[in-house]
């Protein structure tokens, strides 16, 4: 396993970095209990993905490990999902009862995000054929050297609970848990700013 991790630069790695993300989250229980579907869930991923984190490329946020195994989309401080083509792609894809479902899980993870300027990390995934090797610890610990010289707090949702004790060992503390209606529930963790 080659242990680096680097920021992308290129269009090119873009693409890489999207189509590891929609494989990584095929399995995830949120994100499938929304998009059942496969034909649903793989034409509408990608597009979600790029609303929800693609801000990170222009940031020089977006990250992968060397052989693009993981990858991560981490939006620095002031930089915000584009809410309007998220807002358009639901509105478009989703049924009544799941954008209600949405409205309400929206308005819960608002109330744990952190009011200080903070990093956020929507997305961190790993290739599923190369799950339990390290490489989700490697992009971590290399996405988490942006926040830590920034010396801000870090925050994200896991939608998934296998994933939470791999944020627990980078310093992450779950704050709740996210729960509406029927969906599976999604858990807002928190890594607080590094002292001086």
């Amino acid at each position: 396993m080659n242990e680096a991790a680097a920021s992308i630069t290129t269009k090119q790695q873009h693409g890489q970095l999207i189509s590891t993300l929609v494989l990584a989250f095929v399995c995830d229980p949120v994100v499938r209990w929304f998009r059942p579907q496969p034909s649903h869930y793989l034409a509408n991923f990608p597009e979600f993905t790029r609303a929800f984190g693609g801000r990170s490329f222009e940031h020089g946020s977006a990250h992968y490990s060397a052989d693009f195994a993981a990858r991560a989309l981490c939006l620095s401080p002031g930089v915000e999902p584009d809410r309007e083509a998220m807002h358009a792609l639901m509105r478009r894809t989703l049924s009544p009862k799941q954008s209600v479902t949405l409205m309400g899980i929206r308005e819960q993870m608002a109330s744990y995000h952190p009011e200080e300027p903070h990093w956020y990390l929507p997305l961190i995934e790993v290739d599923p054929a190369r799950q339990g090797h390290g490489y989700g610890s490697i992009l971590l610990r290399f996405a988490l050297e942006c926040v830590d010289e920034d010396r801000r707090t870090a925050y994200l949702e896991s939608t998934n609970p296998a994933n939470i004790p791999l944020h627990r060992k980078h310093g992450f503390e779950t704050l709740g848990t996210i729960q509406v209606d029927e969906a599976p529930p999604m858990f807002p963790m928190i890594r607080k700013a590094l002292r001086a």
